[in-house]
């Protein structure tokens, strides 16, 4: 059973989460402080954060930074603001998803199922080759370990999966559309805007001169293509 922690300080809106994902089968856990709510994320073994922005304490983009220095979970971010820059900030935190208050229960659940079961294929599936070398580049799949210049980077779940998918399909031009359908699993319940996040966010990992990038370019008008 999926172990669920969701860190909200509403308490019937947290409950009414719970309830739905508990119908689902999901095991669900509640923290109603941003404190308390970092403290469950990171000493028990949790599957999935669901993680509201606004809260007492520890507000939910330290959570997000925090979980990310100790584990490589999915993050779904909930909040009513609908500011673009929260979604950047979150996302570049980050956060695999964003989901804009009122929702939907059943939007929710769906969107808890594909990030779930993405995780879940990516940590179990063996890779195509082990480990992929293009000018100072190395992306090993199966421990998930990135390396530039003989240096390990950090990456996210999400930024892994975008980087190896282009470096597995070099001198291809991917629009934005078709790079959420193909990584995100799902193509109308999130924002076209991640890819955008995602990618500016491994430039500034991978890149020498993120502004001039040697990797993954913008072809204007069309999307994005990693140079082989």
């Amino acid at each position: 059973m999926k172990r669920i922690l969701i860190i909200e300080d509403d308490i019937s809106i947290a409950e009414l989460e719970r309830d739905y994902l508990e119908i689902d089968g999901f095991s669900v856990e509640i923290a109603l402080t941003g404190d308390d709510g970092l403290q469950k994320a990171l000493s028990k073994e949790v599957d999935l954060v669901l993680l509201d922005l606004m809260l007492p304490g520890v507000d939910g983009f330290q959570i997000c930074k925090a979980i990310r220095t100790e584990k490589d979970i999915p993050i779904l971010m909930v909040s009513a603001k609908k500011e673009d820059i929260d979604k950047i900030r979150g996302l570049g935190l980050g956060a695999d998803d964003y989901i804009v208050k009122p929702f939907s229960p059943s939007e929710l659940v769906a969107r808890v199922k594909a990030h779930l079961s993405r995780y879940q294929r990516l940590i179990g599936k063996e890779p195509q080759s082990d480990s992929i070398m293009i000018r100072g580049l190395q992306i090993d799949q199966a421990p998930r370990r990135v390396y530039v210049n003989n240096q390990e980077v950090v990456f996210t779940t999400k930024e892994f999966d975008v980087l190896t998918f282009f470096a597995l399909h070099p001198n291809h031009v991917f629009s934005k559309e078709q790079l959420f359908e193909k990584l995100w699993g799902y193509d109308s319940l999130g924002e076209i805007s991640t890819v955008t996040v995602h990618i500016r966010k491994i430039r500034e990992k991978i890149e020498t001169d993120p502004s001039n990038p040697q990797y993954i370019e913008t072809v204007w008008g069309a999307g994005y293509r990693f140079k082989g």
